[in-house]
Parts: C-alpha cells; sequence; structure tokens
C-alpha cells in the first residue's frame, strides 16, 4: 500500500513540475530567439516632445529584457522591432460653460514593424495607439507630462509585447 502511495506521490509530483515549466509567467514565449533588436524610434508626429523618441525606445528594450531572457544586441537580432511615432496630439475632450476645455486628451500613436527572423509568419507592421486625459485647466508640462508619458507609454509598449512574444 505504501508503494502505490509513494508512486502516485511521485508521479502527481513530476507532472506539477513538467506542466509547470511549459508556463511563462510573463504570458511571452520567445520560442528559439535568443537576441532582441530595438532601433530608435524616430518621432516624425506633427507636434514633436523632444524626450519622447529616446523613451519609448528604451521602454521597449527594458519591458522586453525584464520579462524576456532575451540579449540585447545592436544589430542581426532574431526579433527585430523598427518604427516611429507618427502620432503626438492634444485633443479638448469636454467643455466647460464659459468655452474651454474641462478636460484634454493626449494621444501618442506609434507604427512598430515587429520581424521575427526565426518564425516569419509572426512578422507584423501595426499601429499602437494610447491616450492620457489631463484637466483642461493644467499646461502639459512637469509632472502632468510626466505622468500621461508614463500611463501612455506603459501601455502601448505592453500591447507590443503582447502582440509580438504573447501572441494576444
Amino acid at each position: 500500500m505504501k508503494k502505490i502511495i509513494f508512486t502516485t506521490l511521485i508521479s502527481i509530483t513530476a507532472l506539477l513540475f513538467i506542466a509547470c515549466g511549459a508556463y511563462s509567467f510573463t504570458g511571452g514565449s520567445t520560442g528559439n530567439a535568443k537576441t532582441l533588436q530595438v532601433d530608435f524610434f524616430p518621432n516624425e508626429a506633427a507636434l514633436i516632445e523632444p524626450t519622447l523618441s529616446q523613451r519609448f525606445t528604451q521602454d521597449m528594450l527594458d519591458l522586453f529584457t525584464r520579462q524576456t531572457n532575451l540579449t540585447t544586441v545592436s544589430s542581426n537580432g532574431d526579433l527585430y522591432f523598427s518604427g516611429e511615432i507618427t502620432g503626438y496630439r492634444i485633443n479638448p475632450m469636454s467643455a466647460t460653460a464659459q468655452q474651454t476645455a474641462a478636460q484634454n486628451r493626449l494621444t501618442i500613436t506609434v507604427n512598430v514593424r515587429f520581424e521575427n527572423k526565426l518564425i516569419e509568419k509572426d512578422n507584423f507592421e501595426k499601429q499602437f495607439s494610447f491616450y492620457s486625459d489631463f484637466d483642461g485647466s493644467a499646461q502639459l508640462t512637469g509632472s502632468i507630462l510626466e505622468a500621461a508619458l508614463d500611463e501612455i507609454l506603459e501601455r502601448i509598449t505592453q500591447d507590443v509585447f503582447n502582440a509580438s512574444v504573447a501572441k494576444w
């Protein structure tokens, strides 16, 4: 009887280890890819935020190095990202009785080209966009700008991650 219980316990434990080993907590699968290349994303929007290109590029690199085991390279990466920032606009979202904006929305759009050199069917070119709302009487500078960029870039980079390696 002890032998049957022991064998069953070992079998269940082994099954759990095997099942958990195939699961990724980040939800992304890089397959056999070992290297990551993220080119600089130039800002080609009509309005230019001077730090946006560098910040977006760095946020992309940070996200992928945190959530995958890929090594970053400057050329010939197995997973390759390029593109440009195509939109940076501020629109009024609601008005006050005095015909001024009660709330404004900053929207950023990024065109991303993804190339998986190991699995070509995964390649894509897509536009990713997100927004952040802020008070209409506030100037989009300082901490308000930083908070808006944090929110927008976190969402866009996560969407790029999901589309490229998480396949969402």
